[in-house]
């Protein structure tokens, strides 16, 4: 799938209402705006890869298409009265919430979160991983010097030591904006 696309949406900055016909598609005069059929992102990541980050955000209903589209691989546009033919789409997910206790008040599809979890990875903060700061400050440092064309930064021992006793409560954002705002 390295050769095939990759798509990623926001699950959580996207109204239920919308998050539907960008994830499948509607066809036109499905409703207001819907001036020409358009493809969903599950489609066009058909052969590849789609990204949805917070997924735990997903309303109860599209929960169920989602998992819908995990079992067979079909999707239905919105205004369709017809599925397409099946998808072939690798499909990873991220959240920041713990998916389990939602599963357990009801608030997450049970069946959903074991379709989705066949691999996990947890990434712990920042603050329990000390040795990816540097590596991610230079990084940081180099990168925002370049796009701000100014002259890249070189931390001292006192301010690098000061930067990993940090507890990063933002985690790599919050370096990322620190380093930017020192550029």
């Amino acid at each position: 799938r390295s050769r095939g696309p990759l798509v990623t949406i926001n699950c959580a900055g996207v109204p239920d209402s919308l998050l539907e016909s960008e994830l499948f598609g509607h066809v036109r005069g499905s409703f207001t705006d819907a001036h020409t059929d358009k493809r969903g992102l599950l489609e066009a990541a058909n052969g590849g890869t789609v990204f949805l980050d917070e997924v735990g955000e997903m309303s109860p209903r599209m929960q169920v298409m989602l998992l819908r589209f995990l079992e067979t691989g079909e999707i239905q546009r919105v205004g369709s009265d017809r599925a397409l033919p099946p998808l072939d789409v690798r499909v990873i997910t991220a959240t920041h919430r713990r998916l389990l206790e939602h599963v357990k008040d009801k608030t997450f599809r049970e069946d959903l979160y074991y379709r989705l979890n066949v691999i996990h990875i947890a990434i712990p903060p920042l603050r329990e991983r000390r040795d990816d700061i540097e590596p991610l400050l230079q990084h940081s440092l180099s990168l925002f010097a370049r796009a701000h064309n100014r002259p890249e930064p070189v931390l001292t021992e006192a301010a690098l030591g000061n930067l990993i006793a940090y507890a990063w409560p933002g985690n790599v954002r919050e370096l990322r904006n620190n380093i930017e705002r020192a550029v």
